[in-house]
């Protein structure tokens, strides 16, 4: 059967995301030392496979579902960012960890891998918008706030597996754990088990969501935290009647899914069933007809029935992955427009070549390391979040 996929409309932003155009005023850290092949290279696939070939077990390609397609061919696993992390750390025999992916997942496969592997970066400028609005400074000054008031000793940390290193490592010292999209109902009870309230990082639509809608807790019950704000823009009652103190960050991708996307593919889709993300906005959610992690979304495809119409707010490289795959239903994208992940389409067929033949010469590049104080408190925060009931 062909498929019913119908690319969504390009913009100058998503062509730039593609790598057909440029923006020297903004990019930052995409230079590699030594060369990096042309993309029009036609050996580039050749040269990929044959450099992995070369590097044998020694190399294990990790690939996030968010990678486009001539990259995620090359990977030995895909998944989301944790499994990718816990697939390292379970090839010991692996010398070197090829994360195609984003800086915090590498940092994350640093962590739970041997201090005998390392961890490579393919483009050190794949980075993420969303672990990038919690600063540990800036969370530093806000759990002061919160012992000024004396609401800190009560308070259990909670991030979402999309942080850094840094901020793992935040949570591990105060006692809390690293929650990802699946089980952060689990990692919340477990939270308010230990503490009357929780400070959530650092998406703000994850902990909301899961709060409201799995948890029975009322929106009143949320407050958002602004690290830009003195006092985050709350007052000393507000900070310290909420239950949930939630992060002002957020998913640039999921983030731009609107209520007016779900009326609209409702009216132009008769029958169809709006599956998104839990790091997408509350109304959103709460207008959808299924939300999970992007695990739960490849699931709930593959036992859809044949003939189903599906729009998807998720990532516009799983979106169109999934509708490939599956031309007995009608797969579309929830937006209008193209929606990309920028940081992800970093690493693209040139730079995950460059990395494999460097490391064919006997060169180790972008290697990504966390500082061992810092891995051993993030660490803690991680093992925490396995000891969890279910986990």
């Amino acid at each position: 059967m062909t498929s019913t996929w119908v690319e969504p409309s390009n913009t100058a932003t998503a062509l730039l995301l593609l790598g057909r155009g440029s923006d020297p005023a903004t990019e930052r850290g995409v230079e590699c030392p030594g060369d990096l092949p042309a993309p029009s290279d036609p050996d580039l696939v050749a040269r990929a496979a044959a450099a992995k070939a070369a590097l044998g077990t020694k190399v294990f390609v990790l690939g996030h579902h968010y990678q486009r397609d001539e990259v995620i061919q090359f990977a030995d696993v895909t998944g989301d960012s944790f499994k990718l992390a816990r697939e390292a750390a379970a090839r010991p025999d692996a010398e070197y960890i090829v994360f195609c992916g984003v800086h915090f997942m590498a940092e994350s496969a640093d962590i739970l891998t041997s201090d005998q592997q390392k961890v490579i970066l393919p483009d050190l400028a794949a980075g993420c918008s969303m672990a990038d609005m919690a600063v540990l400074s800036q969370v530093e000054t806000a759990w002061d706030v919160l012992a000024e008031l004396g609401i800190a000793a009560d308070t259990v940390p909670v991030t979402y597996m999309n942080s850094s290193a840094d901020i793992k490592g935040f949570v591990g010292r105060h006692g809390g754990v690293v929650c990802t999209s699946s089980n952060a109902k689990r990692a919340l009870d477990w939270a308010f088990e230990q503490g009357r309230k929780v400070l959530f990082l650092p998406d703000q639509h994850l902990g909301r969501n899961t709060a409201v809608r799995e948890m029975g807790f009322s929106l009143d019950d949320c407050v958002l935290y602004d690290p830009h704000k003195p006092g985050g823009g709350l007052t000393a009652d507000q900070l310290r009647d909420a239950k949930m103190i939630l992060w002002r960050g957020h998913c640039s991708v999921h983030g731009r899914f609107t209520l007016d996307s779900v009326n609209d593919v409702r009216e132009r889709v008769p029958g169809v069933n709006v599956l998104v993300h839990p790091e997408c906005r509350h109304e959103v959610v709460s207008a959808a007809d299924f939300v999970g992690s992007t695990e739960y979304i490849i699931k709930t495809i593959e036992a859809a029935p044949a003939g189903s119409a599906w729009a998807i707010g998720t990532e516009l490289n799983l979106v169109r992955r999934l509708a490939l795959a599956h031309p007995d239903k009608q797969i579309m994208f929830l937006d209008r427009a193209v929606c990309y992940c920028s940081t992800m389409n970093r690493i693209d067929l040139p730079h995950l070549v460059w990395a494999l033949e460097e490391l064919v010469a006997g060169r180790v590049v972008n290697q990504i390391t966390v500082d061992p104080d810092t891995a051993r408190h993030a660490r803690a925060a991680l093992d925490q979040m396995l000891a969890l009931p279910g986990a």
